[in-house]
């Protein structure tokens, strides 16, 4: 525990002297720090679907950075300290745990499972001044990413489907929707029952337990590999695929198929 204190106060000690010292560093705004730390939280989330520990563990060394950096602004501006930081969110962790951590003169919550823990989550911050359960949604999230935030908390008031074969059904039902305004071309429509079919695909990932984001970040990394490959080996027979027929490409495609479940 100390050597992480220790650890922690040298980072902030080196922010310091680097905010004192560097022209670049002294140059700095949360405004000019915002999409970087956004391209920081995305190499984090690439090192989490690669599965890879060393890169997870440096970025999130370069978050834990912008963390006291953005922190040390705040101080210069005199609108919230980082000890301020750290403790508020030390006091709502507690707040919020009332089963581990029961308020003065209150008995413990009892809780059954983690879904429990998420109802109690989302009735406290109501408590607290929230004015709706999705109010907590950033609207900056990408689309896919804010239906999965979406759909979890619309669940923990009830708002939920009994079962995965109603999902399906819900699917399904969507999808007849799209054809019908895909025949009528009605555009504006077409992507309003297309969206419908998203959010509803998701829901259904969602009571497999599946993230919807990863499972479609995965189908992307695989059309990337094998459409490389196609490229390669289309190079190797001495034709480009600009010049090729859809189905010679199709014969390479399949060929690389299976070529990698062999693997």
């Amino acid at each position: 525990m100390q050597a992480t204190a220790d650890s922690f106060l040298r980072l902030v000690k080196i922010m310091d002297e680097l905010r004192e010292q560097c022209p670049w560093d002294k140059k700095q705004t949360i405004e000019t720090l915002r999409p970087l730390t956004i391209e920081e939280t995305y190499e984090l989330a690439d090192a989490i679907t690669e599965n890879n520990w060393q890169h997870i563990k440096e970025e999130l060394g370069d978050l834990m950075l912008h963390l006291v950096f953005y922190s040390k602004i705040g101080a210069e501006q005199q609108q919230f300290t980082l000890d301020e930081v750290i403790n508020g969110v030390c006091e709502k962790l507690i707040a919020r745990h009332p089963h581990i951590y029961p308020p003065a003169g209150s008995a413990t919550v009892e809780v059954k499972n983690e879904e429990d823990v998420k109802r109690n989550w989302e009735k406290l911050k109501l408590k607290e001044g929230k004015t709706s359960v999705l109010s907590g949604v950033p609207k900056g999230l990408p689309s896919l990413v804010k239906a999965i935030r979406i759909q979890e908390k619309a669940k923990q008031v009830g708002f939920e489907w009994d079962n995965k074969d109603q999902v399906f059904e819900k699917i399904e039902e969507e999808m007849d929707e799209l054809k019908e305004v895909v025949q009528a071309n009605n555009r504006d429509q077409m992507e309003e029952e297309l969206g419908d079919v998203f959010f509803s695909l998701v829901n259904y990932a969602r009571f497999l337990q599946i993230d919807a984001d990863h499972a479609l970040e995965r189908t992307n990394r695989k059309f990337i590999q094998r459409f490389t490959q196609m490229e390669q080996e289309a190079v190797g027979e001495g034709k480009q695929l600009v010049d090729m027929s859809l189905q010679e490409m199709d014969l390479i495609w399949n060929r690389i198929k299976i070529k990698n479940r062999e693997v």
